[in-house]
């Protein structure tokens, strides 16, 4: 499916903020809040914000996907942040509107837990960004995150996509791809497979991060999306942060070795350690975005952007 361009946000737009999956307390929403204001925009605090179910949901599934929906259909919202991940965002997908938001397409922010909706966004053709959040990443005040959030949001001229100073893109598998950027969190991936919301990695540069995971279970996961034709569907494969990854139980295990093998048999060029996932400072990218990927220059290029 074709993705829709959509607008660049500009200065004093109303953004809206919104809590598809996990919960904040009010000292943190405040915190939220004022950080998402440094973008020089004006908030519209969503209901499920305030809202706490189960203790880790901002709400009822229901309750959070017409929250969703509305922001969708609202036009003074020019576009919508996710305040945290944490769990929840796969139950909301059977209650969205994906004819409303093709009719009223506009961004969607966030990442980690979030990966099931910009899957959604991309089944609707709607592109996304894979970025920052108020309360888990903006409120931290990183220069690097919230300075390239921004450029990138202004639907500033971007063609590279670059790590922070001294973290280097590492060829893993050479060769060159083109295709549109999806992907995200491996776990939440690996989750929706076998449903009707399953990644489509048909044509597309597929890009995979995790945190919290052991090397098996890494290893599980990529296997499940090999058997699944993920991979070979795949035209290349960026991997981005691996946090707290590691294992003492397999110290012995390298995780740009085990990517390495179980990937180069695809034969797609695969970049290692994009700064991009559960790390800061965060690098934020346009899913739905056409992009050039040359493992063996290490780099990434930006061939047709998501704004009009």
């Amino acid at each position: 499916m074709k993705v829709k361009k959509v607008k660049a946000l500009q200065p004093y737009d109303t953004v809206g903020l919104t809590a598809p999956a996990g919960p904040v307390k009010k000292e943190k929403l405040a915190q939220a809040v004022t950080a998402l204001e440094t973008l020089n925009v004006h908030v519209e605090v969503g209901n499920t914000c305030y809202l706490e179910y189960r203790s880790y949901l901002a709400g009822r599934p229901r309750i959070r996907a017409e929250e969703l929906n509305n922001m969708f259909s609202n036009e003074k919202i020019s576009m919508v942040f996710c305040l945290r991940g944490g769990y929840g965002s796969p139950q909301i997908l059977p209650y969205l509107n994906c004819a409303l938001m093709k009719e009223n397409p506009k961004l969607l922010v966030g990442y980690s837990d979030i990966t099931a909706l910009h899957g959604y966004m991309q089944q609707c053709g709607i592109p996304s960004i894979h970025g920052p959040m108020p309360a888990t990443d903006l409120i931290q005040n990183d220069s690097f995150t919230i300075n390239g959030l921004i450029e990138l949001l202004k639907g500033s001229s971007m063609p590279k996509i670059e790590n922070p100073i001294g973290e280097r893109l590492i060829s893993l598998v050479p060769g060159k791809a083109r295709g549109i950027l999806t992907g995200g969190n491996l776990s939440l991936i690996c989750a929706l497979m076998g449903t009707p919301y399953e990644i489509d990695t048909k044509g597309k540069i597929l890009f995979l991060e995790e945190i919290n995971e052991e090397p098996y279970k890494l290893d599980r996961m990529i296997t499940q999306l090999a058997l699944g034709n993920k991979l070979a569907d795949a035209e290349g494969i960026i991997l981005g942060t691996w946090e707290k990854c590691s294992s003492e139980d397999y110290q012995n295990i390298k995780l740009p070795d085990l990517f390495k093998e179980l990937l180069e048999p695809y034969g797609k060029p695969v970049l290692y350690n994009l700064r991009a996932g559960h790390c800061s400072p965060m690098v934020s990218l346009p899913f739905g975005a056409n992009l050039e990927m040359d493992s063996d220059a290490e780099s990434i290029i930006v061939t047709e952007g998501i704004f009009q």
